[in-house]
């Protein structure tokens, strides 16, 4: 089956990741310009970069925020660099959520006033309703453009930390922004991407890791994991102390994301196979993280 080094097993994408994604784009883009853009804060990232220029160079523009289109702009060299290593799911999933946020963050109005009274509960608000956003369309096979692509570029070139590029990115962005500005500017922006990270990390499952042990007498199982979900497997004879009879022992690890379907697959094999699962794995050394 088919893999790339970030992106795994090619799954073509269904009409609910697309529904999904959209959805999760225009969750994101709305939550920045609801809650964000009447406090005159900004986002991190590239769309971060790209509401940073259109103050700087296009804040005369009335009638539209030129944000989003500045953000497909910057978006467009950046594509170019990572399509090569972008699965065809991956693929179309950005493309989509790129042209939903470019439509989102122009035409979404802006309130005159915030929408709540409390400038921490603004931010707040956005930061969890963007990273959710972000979150849909990670786990159903996109990505929301931006450092995310150059992310999947580095990633490839290879042994670089996407989420040092990430904070090296935005202290950058957010110091540019205090020199410019006010330093509250910075300080607030930057409690809006701690509650976007920490809310896309819970609707990213991709994230998370879960350990299956499964015992069975079908050792076949561990080569449906290995060609369709390409991850490891160790495995081992082991005796069942109440039968005393021969049964394979497997140990892998998986993505939240995959568990439902990789149990599905191993009980269509063996209906009475036994498998444990533990969350909160903790995994060195080989595993891939993977957007899709």
């Amino acid at each position: 089956m088919e893999e790339n080094k970030i992106t795994g097993p090619y799954r073509p994408m269904t009409p609910s990741n697309l529904l999904m994604i959209v959805l999760g784009s225009a969750i994101y883009a709305c939550a920045v310009n609801w809650f964000m853009m009447p406090l005159h804060l900004y986002a991190g990232g590239i769309v971060g970069l790209a509401q940073l220029i259109r103050t700087l160079l296009f804040s005369n523009i009335n009638g539209v925020d030129v944000a989003g289109l500045v953000n497909l702009a910057l978006n467009i060299p950046l594509f170019l660099l990572a399509y090569r290593s972008m699965s065809r799911k991956m693929l179309a999933g950005t493309l989509i959520s790129v042209a939903v946020q470019t439509i989102a963050f122009t035409l979404a109005p802006i309130p005159v006033k915030p929408l709540i009274d409390d400038t921490l509960a603004n931010i707040l608000i956005a930061g969890l309703f963007g990273g959710a956003g972000c979150g849909l369309i990670l786990t159903n096979g996109g990505s929301a453009g931006g450092l995310d692509l150059l992310g999947v570029y580095l990633t490839q070139k290879g042994h670089f930390s996407v989420g040092l590029m990430n904070l090296i990115f935005n202290a950058c962005l957010y110091t540019v922004m205090a020199v410019l500005f006010q330093l509250s500017v910075a300080i607030d922006s930057i409690i809006f991407v701690a509650a976007f990270a920490i809310a896309i990390d819970r609707f990213h499952y991709q994230n998370i890791e879960l350990e299956l042990m499964i015992f069975t007498h079908h050792p076949e199982i561990k080569d449906i994991i290995m060609s369709k979900y390409v991850r490891g497997v160790t495995c081992w004879k082991g005796m069942g102390a109440y039968t005393g009879k021969e049964t394979e022992v497997m140990i892998t690890v998986v993505a939240k994301s995959e568990v439902e379907e990789v149990k599905k697959d191993i009980l269509s094999i063996d209906p009475q196979a036994f498998i444990i699962e533990k969350a909160g794995t903790n995994v060195t050394g080989g595993y891939q993280k993977r957007l899709v």
